[in-house]
């Protein structure tokens, strides 16, 4: 048996102590690799619990302005998937903080899926979202699996999802599940979705995995509220937006990580 995965260990210390996650969510890459690295050690400082690490892609059709321009920062900048797996290597050696591989098919497709699963695991990532891949598609691809289970394969429910398919979904997935809160592209709202503790509770009703709510939540009262109906909170274009209007300035981690700390203080007003 090998050790816990960092996911399932620290939604476990989570629930111990009564606290709900916060997932913070980066392009790999933008403004640079090396400044990602500088991010992700400023969002640990500052009591981030997860960090989902987006590749970048040239068509991702799931997110809005805001992460579309971030990935094309990111790929202008010379990101791609064997330099992310050598930023987390070098990420590895200075944080244990769990890590989320956020992805759209085609660049893992070109890299090699097995190659990618085994490289991830070995360079340190916890787990892999893949946006556009059907649950349907895992039994058809055994290297999907994470055989010796060092990946959590992460899935994805909308609220438009029947309990049956939600128990399929389920079914396939590990970690925890990320739930879109809304219909649409990723982006910051002014409001929190409506209906999200019913959507929340059907989806209770078929699994044990944890809940991670994501989708236009930015402000901490957004946080607050998002997070009475699941186990953790995901923000990612508010922070985004952030990188992007900041740019490649020499306290950029820096500036990150104090805006992130007030929507983190939300769910841990003590820590």
């Amino acid at each position: 048996m090998g050790t816990i995965n960092r996911i399932t260990a620290r939604f476990t210390e989570l629930q111990a102590a009564g606290r709900k996650g916060f997932v913070a969510y980066i392009a790999a890459g933008d403004p640079s690799l090396e400044r990602t690295v500088e991010i992700a050690l400023a969002l640990e400082q500052a009591g981030v619990d997860f960090l989902e690490l987006g590749v970048p892609f040239s068509d991702p059709l799931a997110d809005g302005a805001v992460n579309q321009q971030a990935a094309n920062r990111a790929l202008t900048a010379g990101a791609s998937v064997p330099r992310i797996l050598e930023m987390v290597r070098e990420l590895r050696r200075r944080s244990e903080l769990p890590l989320v591989i956020f992805t759209y098919l085609n660049p893992i497709y070109a890299f090699g899926f097995e190659r990618f699963l085994h490289e991830a695991s070995a360079a340190g990532v916890d787990g892999v979202l893949f946006l556009d891949l059907p649950p349907d598609e895992a039994p058809h691809h055994t290297e999907l699996a994470g055989r010796d289970g060092a990946l959590a394969m992460i899935r994805l429910v909308a609220p438009t999802t029947p309990p049956e398919r939600i128990r399929e979904i389920a079914a396939t997935g590990s970690g925890f599940l990320y739930v879109v809160s809304r219909e649409g592209v990723t982006g910051e709202r002014t409001e929190l979705a409506t209906g999200l503790g019913e959507q929340a509770a059907g989806i209770r009703a078929q699994t044990d995995l944890p809940l991670a709510i994501g989708f236009g939540i930015s402000t901490p009262e957004q946080v607050r509220a998002a997070a009475e109906h699941a186990d953790a909170v995901v923000v990612g274009s508010a922070i985004v937006k952030r990188i992007g209007e900041w740019g490649d300035v020499p306290d950029l981690a820096a500036r990150v990580g104090e805006f992130v700390r007030p929507l983190v203080a939300a769910l841990k007003p003590t820590r």
